[in-house]
């Protein structure tokens, strides 16, 4: 079993097709199929199984397929991190992150990434939830994930600052000339829910905030982004909870922001499956650099779990 017969099987899978993956490659489909047999002569089986239209995964391919992407995506960071360590000025860096984070909180380091290393080139993979930002270190997708800590320690973990959670009413809003508003003054209120929005100890943020302080709260529309709740809120659909730092750095224009008398905050973290290297710790070192200092003003709301999805 090679490395590159991996490769060839991932390209197969992908492309669904045995022409399509050999024009990917750059390779004869003969010599594509005859990498594929003697894979499937190594593992003991069939992986995948021809039909007259593509190609489908078989049970042992199922198994087979999260092994070999791992294999494929520790080979090519094991020669980024090779590259970085012997002072190579190129290659890439892959960084995986939360859609609210990518949006509010990464790209003025970026900004400052590309300016210091205009070589190297940084490749963003976003998530919708810190589960499957978890999920795709594990599985070998980035060199490093950026969001709250990881429930399933995968390695090394690097505390990197806080993120505040905030409330988003429009500008001619009853409130909008105060600063902090309790969650009871909200009781009367339409919500707008995020798909995005954490789940605390079984249950969803803003039912469990809501529910401590006596309401349920009216659910006035569902989005997909935290990003488009805003906006919605911005135009008085109704009132929504996101990171202060998405609100305030990217898609707040037209809103007010208010903090909720106990703030809203949990842990941002750095983290790997090995410890990072070259290009990957100076990333690290500059986020942390970048990163508002934590230990703001203002208690902290202890049902916020650092573990939990994001917003």
């Amino acid at each position: 079993m090679s490395l590159r017969q991996m490769e060839y099987f991932l390209t197969v899978v992908q492309e669904a097709s045995f022409t399509r993956a050999a024009d990917a490659l750059h390779v004869t489909q003969p010599a594509l199929s005859h990498q594929l047999k003697a894979l499937e002569k190594s593992v003991g089986g069939p992986l995948l199984e021809r039909l007259s239209r593509g190609v489908r995964l078989t049970p042992m391919g199922r198994a087979f397929l999260p092994h070999a992407e791992l294999a494929v995506r520790s080979a090519a960071r094991a020669r980024r991190a090779a590259r970085a360590t012997a002072g190579a000025e190129g290659g890439e860096l892959h960084v995986a992150t939360l859609h609210s984070l990518a949006v509010g909180g990464l790209p003025d380091v970026f900004a400052r990434w590309t300016a210091a290393h205009p070589r190297v080139l940084l490749l963003l993979h976003e998530y919708a939830t810190a589960d499957a930002l978890e999920e795709a270190v594990q599985r070998g997708t980035a060199d490093l994930a950026v969001g709250p800590e990881p429930a399933g320690r995968p390695g090394t973990v690097i505390p990197v600052g806080e993120e505040e959670i905030v409330l988003v009413v429009p500008f001619d809003d009853r409130f909008a000339g105060r600063t902090t508003v309790t969650l009871p003054e909200l009781a009367d209120r339409p919500w707008i829910r995020c798909a995005m929005e954490p789940v605390v100890h079984g249950e969803r943020f803003l039912d469990r905030v809501c529910g401590q302080a006596g309401f349920r709260p009216r659910t006035a529309v569902w989005t997909e982004h935290t990003s488009t709740a805003v906006r919605m809120a911005a135009a008085g659909v109704g009132v929504c909870t996101a990171p202060a730092h998405l609100v305030r750095g990217a898609v707040g224009e037209d809103c007010v922001v208010l903090s909720p008398e106990r703030a809203w905050k949990r842990p941002v973290t750095v983290y790997a499956r090995v410890p990072p290297t070259g290009a990957a710790a100076a990333f690290v070192d500059l986020l942390r650099d970048t990163w508002p200092a934590p230990g703001a003003t203002g208690p902290s709301e202890d049902c916020v779990a650092p573990a939990a999805p994001a917003l």
